[in-house]
């Protein structure tokens, strides 16, 4: 079996999606938080339009603030959010 992560979607994404998180077996090739947003595009609506190239989407890995770079290991739990605005 090849990489397995655990997905969170949090806040306005969650409603969107229609679920808080799930398990996936990545496709080879999938290194990255910038794969995986491609990968998960590809599921087709609502998931092409929420990790839409122009959506702004946070992500985390392991609890700490990531980049499109940063490498999706297995085991990793990664999570998603949008935007905070504050005032």
């Amino acid at each position: 079996m090849g990489i397995v992560i655990r997905l969170l979607y949090f806040a306005s994404l969650r409603d969107r999606l229609g679920t808080a998180g799930e398990e996936l077996a990545l496709p080879d090739g999938v290194k990255e938080v910038a794969g995986l947003r491609r990968h998960l595009a590809s599921r087709g609506a609502p998931w092409s339009e929420v990790f839409a190239e122009e959506e702004t989407v946070l992500a985390a890995v392991n609890q700490e603030m990531a980049q499109e770079e940063t490498p999706v290991k297995d085991g990793d739990e990664v999570g998603f959010f949008p935007p905070v605005t504050g005032g």
